[in-house]
C-alpha cells in the first residue's frame, strides 16, 4: 500500500511540475489537464461532452441557489439587526413557506434529472458500433482484443519508468515527461469511429479510465461492462487504473493514441499475423513396380 500511494503522488507531482515548469510542451494534448484548473475538462468524445454540459447545467443551478440563499441571509442579518430595533417574530411553522421550499427544490431536481438521464441512457448505448475492443485487467497490466481481426497485446508500465519506480532515483520533467503514465504498448483507436468496449478482468476488481474520453468503467472477474466512446481530434491520451487492485496499482498505466481512419487501418494491418502458406497437395502414390509385373499385358489386336 504505502508503495502503491508513493507511486499515484509521485505521479501527480511531476505530471503538475512538468506542466508547469515546461509550459505547456509540445507533448502536451488539448485534454490535459492544466495548472490551476478549477473545473472539469470538455474532452474529446461525444460522451465527454455529454459529461461536461450535465456539469455545467448543475453547476450553474448550485450558483444561483447559493446567490439566492447567501443573498437572502445577508440581506436579512442587515436589514433586521438588533441595533435598528427589529423584533424576531414568534411563530415556529408556516405552511406557505414549507410548501414554496418544498415544492421548488423538488422542480429544480426534476428539471436537472430529465436531461441527464437521457445523457446516462446515450452513454451506454453501445448499438451501431463499428467495432469492438476486449479490455481486460491483469496485476498490473492490461491486454487489448479487436475483436475479429484476430490482434491482441498486453500494455504494462513502461520499462524506463518502471526502472526509475524501482531504484528510488528521482525523475525530471525533462527526462521523463510521462513518468508513471507511458506504457510499452499503446491502444490504438481511429477518429470518429463508434468503438463499442468490453472491459473484464482476470484476477481482482481494475477501473479503466481515460479522462479525456468521458467515462469510467469496472473491469470486474465474471461480469463483462460495456461502453462505447467516439474520439473526435487525433492525439494521445493517458489515464490510469482507477480502483485499489493491489501494491502496484499505481504503475497501471493506459495510453490511447488515436489515428485517422487510413493511419489506423494501416497499423492494424500490420499488426496482424501473417497468412498462413498455403499446404501443397499430396502427390498421388505411383505404382509400384512389382504391381506393374503383376499386370497382364495389353491385348493385341
Amino acid at each position: 500500500m504505502k508503495q502503491c500511494k508513493r507511486g499515484n503522488i509521485g505521479g501527480r507531482w511531476v505530471g503538475a511540475m512538468a506542466a508547469s515548469w515546461l509550459g505547456f510542451p509540445a507533448w502536451a494534448q488539448s485534454a490535459d489537464p492544466k495548472p490551476w484548473q478549477l473545473n472539469m475538462g470538455r474532452g474529446v468524445t461525444h460522451t465527454a461532452r455529454m459529461a461536461y454540459e450535465a456539469h455545467m447545467v448543475a453547476l450553474w443551478v448550485c450558483v444561483a441557489i447559493g446567490v439566492i440563499v447567501f443573498g437572502a441571509i445577508a440581506y436579512a442579518v442587515f436589514a433586521f439587526r438588533r441595533s435598528k430595533g427589529a423584533v424576531a417574530a414568534q411563530f415556529s411553522h408556516n405552511t406557505k413557506a414549507e410548501i414554496v421550499w418544498t415544492v421548488i427544490p423538488v422542480l429544480i431536481l426534476i428539471a436537472m434529472a430529465w436531461p441527464a438521464t437521457a445523457k446516462l441512457i446515450a452513454m451506454y448505448d453501445t448499438r451501431d458500433s463499428e467495432m469492438t475492443v476486449k479490455v481486460t485487467g491483469y496485476q498490473w497490466m492490461w491486454k487489448y482484443e479487436y475483436l475479429g481481426q484476430d490482434v491482441a497485446f498486453t500494455s504494462r508500465l513502461e520499462r524506463e519508468s518502471d526502472r526509475i519506480r524501482q531504484s528510488g532515483e528521482r525523475p525530471t520533467a525533462a527526462s521523463q515527461p510521462h513518468y508513471l503514465l507511458d506504457v510499452d504498448h499503446r491502444l490504438v483507436l481511429p477518429v470518429d469511429t463508434k468503438i463499442r468496449f468490453v472491459i473484464t478482468s482476470d484476477d481482482v476488481i481494475h477501473a479503466w479510465w481515460v479522462p479525456a474520453l468521458g467515462w469510467k468503467q469496472d473491469a470486474i472477474p465474471g461480469i463483462i461492462n460495456e461502453a462505447w466512446t467516439n474520439i473526435e481530434q487525433p492525439g494521445v491520451y493517458r489515464g490510469q487504473c482507477a480502483e485499489l487492485c493491489g501494491k502496484d496499482h499505481g504503475f497501471m498505466p493506459i495510453v490511447v493514441e488515436a489515428l485517422p481512419k487510413a493511419e489506423f487501418q494501416r497499423w492494424l494491418a500490420q499488426r496482424k499475423p501473417a497468412p498462413a502458406a498455403p499446404v501443397p497437395a499430396p502427390a498421388e502414390p505411383a505404382e509400384s513396380s512389382e504391381a506393374l509385373a503383376d499386370a497382364p499385358p495389353p491385348a493385341t489386336p
